[in-house]
């Protein structure tokens, strides 16, 4: 686990806009590496940001949500795995979690 702490329960203390807002910083990162051509930090953040989907997979609140979660860790694999199958971009990523870190401040 690289989010330990998150994953022995700080995790499932979050509402969802949180662990959205958090899977985001990621995706952010990830663009980021990306542009940048930084490999090396792109794998490290990538597997950070497929941790923390996978902490909100599996947490129980979110049965009814479960298949936009699940989706959104599809999709990102198949940007760099896969043949991305969906047409979208590591941008349309972090445009779409972008909205969830804003609901979060607005919020506090």
């Amino acid at each position: 686990m690289i989010h330990s702490t998150l994953a022995d329960g700080r995790w499932f203390k979050f509402s969802l806009a949180e662990q959205f807002a958090n899977i985001g910083s990621e995706i952010h990162r990830l663009v980021s590496a990306d542009k940048n051509h930084d490999y090396a930090r792109f794998y490290a953040v990538f597997d950070r940001a497929l941790e923390l989907i996978d902490l909100s997979l599996s947490d129980p609140r979110w049965k009814t949500g479960y298949k936009e979660i699940a989706r959104v860790r599809e999709i990102l694999c198949a940007l760099y795995f896969g043949q991305n199958e969906y047409n979208t971009s590591l941008e349309a990523l972090d445009d779409y979690f972008f909205r969830f870190a804003l609901v979060v401040q607005i919020n506090k």
